[in-house]
């Protein structure tokens, strides 16, 4: 008698039935038998739209999914089972806000009813797209199919959002003792291939490399950094006034290690190339047993050395397949051949506030490289785009190429033909800050950390993301409140008051 386990497809909108998954279902039953797995398929539909309501937030969907489980799932879950969950992009995030909500910090009574969350391109630290708004994106195929997002759950998607960093945030600080037996074993796969049948000319992103045209790798990867960098004391300078030049680590903390698979030949979305909707039911389709074979893998993980085995083997899996797909071949018209270089890409997240939490929303962040931390020694190329988030424009993401920085040999293609010469990398990485306000009753002073081979390392990790949260030094001159002697009569005019060189502690 085969093993009965539930798995629980997820969906936010505009999908009535199985078939938006293609025959990834029915393909994953089929082939699951074989291995003495009887899989009882459900699905939780958390809302039928023809587009999101703009007053929807993520954490809506969330708690609403917390719901869908207690009733709809009740019958199947009576017996003490849980459920296995596939995703497919946002519903990703929507399922580990559920998980953080519910079983990580208000600790519901009894065990996650959720066993493995498998998430196929999550948009896990959001979208470079979500910025172009919704009335673009309800134009672009690649997006939801064609659907209309709503702005709240835009807000959540656009790089640098406070809820998306509050989740991840907290998912690197945690001790990883939420992942395991008898708790959740969580997974991603995702593509770096694009479909250029859904390629819009008039934006970029769709096109972009180290994404599948909708979610970079980089931002779907759990496996990412926390560093917190703090300003030192301000102490009166040499030449008089004050300086604060340094910028210390306090805080480098690694996520809890989690299975990345990166699937060939794979898009966002799409019937040829989707993660998703290009799976066939029968196994003859070739093109997605990858796919088949990857989710299977997690759905058998029962222990933590099965993990622990399994995120190994997805790690040089991953390798293998972007050493394959480094150059991509497109032919065009009149049997023209264009060359696309797919390296790995890192995205870095800086938050810019003071140490009384006030957001610095004008600043200057200047990156440097080498001995003399000037940012004309950067490589060549190493940068591929920059987005400041519009609801925290204290929040600012930044998109590198992992291989440029760190240097990458000499590349022909496969007929010999020179596509670039080997490139020496940065070596070293350092950040300096000029924040505005610079001088009056309170303000900032410039500071900096010195380009060095382990801020680098620490900063920049292949397919991966990196939360840097700058924290400067708020200087309140002591001339904001004074208290002067009475004297009769008063007709002193204090409009005119300086700022004064003394400031408070």
């Amino acid at each position: 008698m085969a093993n009965k386990m539930i798995v629980v497809f997820v969906h936010g909108w505009s999908v009535t039935n199985l078939d938006t998954y293609g025959g990834l279902p029915t393909r994953l039953s089929v082939e699951a038998k074989a291995l003495g797995i009887n899989l009882q398929l459900e699905e939780i539909f958390l809302g039928r739209y023809i587009s999101f309501h703009d007053e929807i937030h993520l954490s809506d969907i969330s708690r609403a999914f917390n719901t869908a489980v207690e009733e709809q799932l009740a019958d199947a879950l009576k017996d003490g089972s849980r459920f296995v969950c596939i995703t497919h992009s946002t519903g990703g995030a929507v399922v580990r806000d559920w998980w953080h909500r519910y079983f990580e910090v208000a600790s519901m009574d009894g065990m996650c009813p959720m066993s493995h969350l498998i998430m196929l391109s999550p948009a896990n630290f959001g979208s470079a797209l979500a910025q172009l708004g919704k009335s673009k994106l309800g134009r672009l195929k690649s997006w939801f199919g064609g659907i209309e997002p709503g702005q709240g759950v835009l807000d959540w998607l656009e790089l640098g959002s406070a809820e998306a960093w509050q989740l991840n945030s907290a998912w690197i600080n945690s001790n990883g003792n939420q992942i395991g037996a008898g708790k959740v074993f969580p997974f991603v796969l995702t593509g770096q291939s694009i479909d250029r049948s859904f390629v819009d000319n008039l934006n970029t992103y769709t096109a972009e490399l180290g994404s599948d045209g909708v979610v970079r790798v980089a931002a779907t990867n759990l496996n990412s950094t926390y560093i917190k960098l703090e300003q030192a004391h301000p102490q009166p300078g040499k030449k008089g006034g004050l300086v604060a030049d340094g910028l210390n680590v306090s805080t480098i903390k690694q996520a809890p290690k989690t299975p990345l698979r990166v699937i060939s030949g794979k898009a966002h979305t799409g019937k040829t190339k989707g993660i998703m909707g290009s799976v066939k039911e029968t196994p003859a389709d070739t093109g997605s047993n990858e796919t088949v074979a990857a989710i299977l893998a997690c759905i058998q993980v029962q222990s933590d050395e099965q993990y622990a085995k399994l995120s190994a083997q997805f790690m040089a899996e991953t390798e293998a397949v972007q050493k394959a797909e480094l150059i991509e071949y497109e032919r065009n018209l009149f049997k023209t051949v264009t060359r696309f270089i797919h390296d790995r890409f890192s995205m870095v997240i800086f938050r810019i506030h003071d140490d009384k939490g006030y957001p610095i929303t004008d600043f200057d962040l200047i990156l440097t490289a080498g001995p003399e931390a000037d940012p004309n020694h950067l490589p060549q190329g190493f940068f591929a785009d920059r987005q400041r988030n519009q609801l925290q424009p204290n929040t600012i993401t930044y998109y590198f190429n992992y291989d440029i920085m760190k240097g990458t040999p000499a590349l022909s293609d496969k007929d010999g033909v020179p596509l670039r010469e080997a490139t020496s990398g940065a070596e070293m990485l350092g950040f300096k800050l000029i924040a505005r306000p610079s001088s009056g009753f309170v303000y900032y002073l410039p500071c900096e950390i010195k380009a060095t081979k382990e801020m680098l390392d620490a900063a920049l990790h292949k397919n991966s993301t990196t939360l840097v949260d700058i924290c400067l030094r708020r200087v309140v001159t002591k001339n904001v409140f004074r208290v002067d002697k009475l004297t009769s009569p008063v007709n002193k005019n204090f409009k005119d008051t300086k700022p004064g060189n003394e400031i408070v502690d």
